[in-house]
């Protein structure tokens, strides 16, 4: 499952740069699926949508720095833990129980994201 981070996030942003997909952006920020990605032309979100690359999208977030679901893949493929998590100060960023994903679904989504 994709990780969140919860508000008790302390806006370090030790997390952000650790991220191998780029799914982590800093409150307020637009986020887009092609940063950090090999994704060219259209690519389905989790929920449905249908967006372009580089289409800018609204922020999850506009206080605390906040983590892309369809772009998180626990690190699946790059690490055996989830950067974010192992570098939080505060344990601020958690697996986020409203995307329930298995090992095989988060490896499927590196690939997409990545080639």
């Amino acid at each position: 499952m994709a990780f969140k981070i919860l508000d008790k996030c302390i806006n370090c942003g030790a997390c952000e740069s650790e991220c191998p997909n780029h799914a982590i952006y800093e409150g307020g920020r637009k986020w887009t699926i092609g940063k950090g990605t090999n994704i060219s032309g259209f690519f389905v979100l989790m929920d449905g949508t249908d967006v372009a690359a580089e289409q800018k999208m609204a922020p999850y977030s506009s206080d605390v720095y906040y983590v892309v679901p369809s772009k998180c893949t626990e690190c699946q493929g790059f690490f055996d833990e989830p950067q974010c998590a192992s570098v939080c100060p505060v344990d601020s960023c958690v697996p986020d129980l409203l995307y329930p994903e298995t090992v095989d679904e988060l490896l499927s989504k590196k690939v997409r994201l990545h080639g």
